[in-house]
């Protein structure tokens, strides 16, 4: 028999162990962008921190150990059940959706880390308002997204003629546990991405492309070669004005 297709689109619900084994070792996740977010950061001991879409938590749990005040929150429930056993019962983490208001009080943190998390939105003014707005005056906003010039040269190479100027939606399917599961993001050149930014009342201190960290280069040596000549995130610190 074929594999089972599902036909829900970023179900993280059905994929939340694998992708949870996956984060966790690989090296995009766990040599690449968790790293450069935690350097981003600096020193967050007394800080508290959200983690947008924390998913599992590895990051929240990082940040933690690091002495900030965590929070966070996902829209999984399958993913916050991994991260709830990571982080114990006395850390706030909530179901709830990047694209609708968030349930806290304003000015509630210091800083707020949304790490490959706005690719999954067509329009960013409400959510980075949102972030704006529970963020105390000149905390800061991490954010990772997908790098859109990579996006746009893989959507070339497999024959789609994307216009790297716009925003545009692209799918890809994972093959996950036997299962055949669609993937739906958004990509924006990079001066949308900071129209939108300003816009919502943020201040660009940092824009980064930063290479993976040396230790994977032993684990990883082809995709930590690809990853130092061809970045696949891009990294903003931005404050709030």
């Amino acid at each position: 028999m074929p594999p089972e297709e599902s036909t829900v689109v970023n179900d993280y619900d059905l994929l939340a162990d694998t992708y949870t084994r996956w984060s966790d070792t690989e090296i995009q996740n766990a040599y690449y962008e968790r790293p450069a977010v935690l350097a981003l950061a600096g020193d967050v001991a007394g800080r508290r921190i959200l983690d947008a879409g924390c998913g599992a938590g590895p990051l929240t749990v990082a940040l933690r150990d690091r002495g900030a005040e965590v929070s966070g929150f996902d829209l999984s429930s399958g993913m916050l059940d991994i991260a709830r056993e990571r982080l114990g019962p006395d850390v706030d983490l909530r179901i709830a959706d990047v694209a609708e208001p968030l349930p806290y009080a304003d000015n509630a943190f210091d800083d707020v880390v949304a790490s490959l998390v706005l690719h999954y939105l067509e329009d960013w003014g409400p959510t980075l308002g949102e972030f704006h707005r529970i963020l105390k005056p000149g905390g800061r906003l991490i954010v990772v997204v997908d790098h859109p010039f990579a996006i746009h040269l893989l959507q070339r190479q497999a024959g789609q003629q994307t216009d790297y100027s716009t925003t545009y939606e692209w799918t890809e399917t994972w093959e996950i546990d036997g299962r055949t599961m669609p993937m739906s993001f958004w990509n924006r050149p990079v001066h949308a991405m900071t129209d939108a930014f300003t816009a919502a009342g943020f201040r660009i201190a940092v824009l980064s492309e930063p290479k993976p960290v040396p230790e994977a280069e032993k684990l990883f040596p082809e995709d930590y070669r690809m990853l130092c000549v061809s970045p696949s995130c891009l990294f903003f610190v931005l404050h709030a004005e």
